[in-house]
């Protein structure tokens, strides 16, 4: 039953805000592709939430190395969620886009989305070359942690600053959740406890 509550709890977090947004009155008279872009932004951030669950190895029924692999794979996912989004706000308004890569646009919420991407992009490229470059555990998870807590951090403060097709109070609800999430996980995995 516990376990049960649990997944009920985790799934609702992930799909009302999603579901929230589709109802969105902003999203009458935009194209279809910057829809899509948005929509990445969103299932990401709610995909976030299940990281650091994963890391802990909290979900019931979920065997330590299935969440591992669960984890890489939604790792991936949120790689191919920035790259949607990034390209889907290029193809609607290049401009922009590059004045938010610059660092130049006039918007707050866009320096944390870039610091986010960036780190998205980083925390996968040390994965992907963590044996090769024969980082101990103790490095690696210090390496990774930090990371993901700029890409959270990026994240949440972009996602509550824009006033877009999110919900507001399901934005709130998500993004308190991701934070708090994973603030419990650095606390359970004692990443930075010393050790002998």
């Amino acid at each position: 039953m516990r376990a049960t509550l649990i997944w009920v709890a985790v799934g609702l977090a992930v799909v009302v805000p999603v579901l929230a947004a589709t109802q969105s009155p902003l999203l009458q008279w935009r194209e279809p592709v910057y829809i899509i872009a948005g929509f990445a932004g969103i299932l990401g951030l709610a995909l976030m939430l299940l990281q650091p669950l994963l890391a802990v190895g909290v979900l019931p029924g979920l065997p330590a190395l299935t969440g591992r692999r669960v984890h890489r794979w939604i790792g991936a996912s949120l790689v191919l969620a920035v790259v949607v989004h990034v390209v889907g706000l290029w193809i609607t308004s290049p401009p922009d886009v590059v004045d938010v890569l610059l660092f130049r646009s006039p918007t707050p919420f866009s320096v944390w989305g870039v610091i986010a991407m960036w780190a998205v992009f980083l925390a996968a490229l040390l994965a992907l070359l963590r044996k090769r470059l024969r980082l101990g555990p103790r490095l690696w998870r210090r390496g990774h942690t930090s990371l993901a807590a700029v890409i959270i951090t990026g994240t949440v403060v972009h996602a509550l600053l824009i006033e877009g097709a999110m919900e507001p109070i399901s934005k709130w609800a998500l993004c308190i959740l991701v934070g708090a999430v994973f603030l419990k996980a650095v606390i359970d995995l004692r990443i930075w406890a010393r050790r002998r």
